[in-house]
């Protein structure tokens, strides 16, 4: 048995020093590795984790199913409401990518009003996420928000990249839509179409915590 197990060690040291072996073709996990390389390929994700693709811009949308009520819950950063991953974790456009910006969300012209879903279809939705969140405050002062905006090339309609997003607070309530989410999403977009951080960086930045997305981008 002794002579086996050394004999087995000095296969295994052969094959390491001479052939290059990697783990993977001595009895690694290729599916473990395959999947990190996936995830950083992405550059996207939240805690590692490569962002969902959506499914796009639709020429008619649809009224999306929402997590069941009560079933997400906000976090607070110094008052700032934040999303629940578990529900929000974002997700993407295939129509946007780092290659074809110029003529998606940089043209000239604006690219966000023509692909947006109808008030009649998100107004639905919010209702039904509002429940999903617990959210009980006014209305008219909750925005339903792309968590990746579509200037960021979030999908338009996908349930993972929407949510009822609660006033900031010491907003005057019924004084409408005033998120200081908004302006942290305009910094990015002209990020990203200056060339001084990549789609998907920007990306990761805001689904990881969009509160600090321009900080770790050193963009403020």
């Amino acid at each position: 048995m002794r002579s086996t197990r050394r004999a087995a060690s000095s296969v295994l040291l052969t094959c390491l020093v001479l052939a290059g072996c990697s783990p993977t073709s001595l009895g690694g996990s290729a599916a473990s590795e395959s999947a990190s390389a996936t995830s950083g390929a992405s550059g996207a994700g939240g805690a590692g984790r490569a962002i969902a693709v959506g499914a796009g811009p639709q020429k008619t949308y649809t009224v999306q199913k929402q997590p069941a009520a009560g079933t997400c819950h906000y976090r607070y950063l110094k008052g700032e409401p934040i999303e629940d991953p578990k529900c929000t974790p974002g997700a993407v456009s295939p129509a946007v990518t780092q290659s074809n910006l110029k003529s998606t969300i940089c043209r000239k012209g604006g690219y966000t009003s023509g692909i947006r879903p109808s008030t009649s279809v998100t107004g639905r939705e919010k209702k039904l996420n509002a429940a999903s969140y617990g959210f009980t405050g006014r209305m008219g002062d909750a925005e339903y928000d792309h968590l990746i905006s579509l200037q960021l090339g979030g999908d338009p309609n996908d349930y993972r990249n929407l949510w009822v997003e609660p006033a900031d607070p010491g907003h005057k309530r019924g004084s409408g839509v005033n998120n200081a989410k908004d302006p942290v999403e305009t910094k990015l977009h002209a990020a990203v179409c200056k060339g001084t951080v990549t789609l998907a960086a920007a990306q990761k930045a805001i689904v990881t915590d969009w509160t600090t997305a321009l900080s770790r981008l050193g963009l403020g």
